[in-house]
C-alpha cells in the first residue's frame, strides 16, 4: 500500500489537437487504439491505452496546449510497424536499435499523428 496522498499511477494525458475528428480516426484506425468515448460539443475523445486514458482535445488557451511526447510499449515492434503502416501510419524512423544490455535490446521507431505530434513505439527484445 502506498503513502497517503502518494502518485500511484497515471491516470489520463491530455494531447492537444485542432482537428478532432481527423485525430480520432488516427489513433482508432491507424493505431488500433479502443475508442473510449467522445465528447463533441467540448472537442474531446478518450481512447484507453493499456489502462490509461489519453484525452484528444482542443486546448482552451496556448498556456493549456500539451507537447507530450508518449512512448508506446508493443510486444513486436516489427509486427506494430507493417499493421499501423497498412493501417496508413507514416514513420518518421523505421525500428532501430537504441539500447542493449546483455539480455535485451530497446527498439523504437518514431511517427507523428496528423497534428504533428511526435510519438514512438518501443519494444525491449530479449537477446
Amino acid at each position: 500500500m502506498s503513502e497517503p496522498g502518494a502518485i500511484r499511477s497515471i491516470g489520463q494525458i491530455h494531447i492537444s489537437v485542432d482537428d478532432l475528428p481527423g485525430a480520432v480516426a488516427f489513433y482508432r484506425d491507424a493505431l488500433g487504439l479502443p475508442l473510449l468515448f467522445e465528447v463533441p460539443e467540448q472537442s474531446m475523445a478518450f481512447f484507453d491505452c493499456g489502462g490509461v486514458r489519453l484525452y484528444l482535445g482542443k486546448p482552451e488557451g496556448a498556456e493549456l496546449r500539451s507537447n507530450p511526447l508518449i512512448y508506446y510499449a508493443v510486444d513486436s515492434i516489427q509486427a506494430a510497424y507493417r499493421a499501423m503502416e497498412a493501417r496508413g501510419a507514416t514513420f518518421d524512423s523505421e525500428p532501430h536499435v537504441v539500447h542493449r544490455t546483455e539480455t535485451s535490446e530497446l527498439w523504437i521507431a518514431g511517427l507523428r499523428d496528423p497534428e504533428g505530434n511526435y510519438l514512438c513505439l518501443m519494444s525491449e527484445v530479449p537477446k
